[in-house]
């Protein structure tokens, strides 16, 4: 019987690797997700109402929440052009494209801020062409979607490329000779396979967009109630040591992001379970 249960075994000393498993997730996740709780809970619920109901935290959470989802828009439809192009089609300097995209994981994102701020300011390369067409990057709301679209646009791609490397041109060619114009082969065939990969890019790269900081610093500007982001309002109340106010916003940022992960996350199970019925 005791060898019976050892032959089940999935991995040698499960017991072991569960509990290290467990811990390491604790000391990393759980435990400071925990003294944030905590130190939140300090302070009254009038206080804590006041300062996350404060006209310019309200103003950077609704900054934070659209220049992040309109970012993350802006990578689901480029990054899954980009990553079909890279998986269907051979061309010089391919390996170098595909190299390219990690870019934003191993930049440094305060390097990429000044990169961005130096192009897209008043006397930038770019900047300098953009200003008299009435079009401001830097400084503006519009520099930090370009911020936030460079550092997620990773997210998205390696999620859709080992989809697409696993969907067969077979089966395009197979709809087009029953007669599927290109938008139905689209629409019918390669978008629910798509569809899961998709979203979890999607949602990746809002999450990243929502907490990101060093590449917005200084392309932002850091302008109350115009292009200031709630990771800089937390920077500015632990600069005046207000911890409590600190925490307080993060709490109310980090169960935004937990509902709305959640509900993307039931999303995408949701349609992949739609895509398996209707695949039996």
């Amino acid at each position: 019987m005791r060898l019976a249960l050892k032959q089940r075994s999935i991995l040698p000393g499960f017991g072991l690797t569960l509990g290290f498993t467990v811990a390491y997730l604790s000391l990393i996740v759980l435990i400071p997700l925990a003294g944030l709780v905590l130190r939140t809970t300090t302070l009254t619920w009038d206080r804590f109402w006041s300062t996350v109901t404060n006209a310019r935290v309200v103003a950077a959470y609704q900054l934070s929440f659209k220049t992040a989802a309109i970012a993350a828009l802006v990578n689901a439809v480029f990054g899954l052009i980009l990553a079909w192009v890279l998986v269907r089609y051979r061309f010089p300097g391919r390996r170098l494209v595909d190299a390219l995209i990690d870019l934003p994981f191993a930049l440094p994102t305060a390097v990429a801020g000044i990169s961005l701020t130096a192009i897209y300011a008043a006397n930038g390369w770019l900047g300098r062409h953009l200003e008299p067409l009435g079009l401001k990057i830097a400084y503006a709301p519009a520099g930090i979607v370009v911020a936030l679209t460079f550092i997620g646009l990773p997210f998205v791609v390696r999620s859709l490329q080992p989809v697409l490397e696993d969907l067969n041109p077979e089966v395009e060619e197979a709809a087009a000779s029953l007669g599927a114009i290109r938008f139905q082969t689209i629409r019918r065939v390669i978008l629910p396979e798509l569809w899961p990969a998709l979203l979890s890019g999607f949602a990746m790269a809002f999450a990243r967009a929502l907490g990101e900081y060093g590449s917005i610093v200084f392309i932002s500007g850091n302008m109350p109630m115009r292009t200031e982001l709630v990771p800089l309002v937390i920077v500015m109340k632990l600069e005046q040591f207000d911890y409590a106010g600190a925490t307080s916003i993060a709490m109310v940022m980090l169960l935004a992001s937990f509902l709305l992960l959640v509900g993307i996350n039931a999303l995408q199970w949701w349609t992949g379970q739609r895509h398996s019925g209707a695949r039996s």
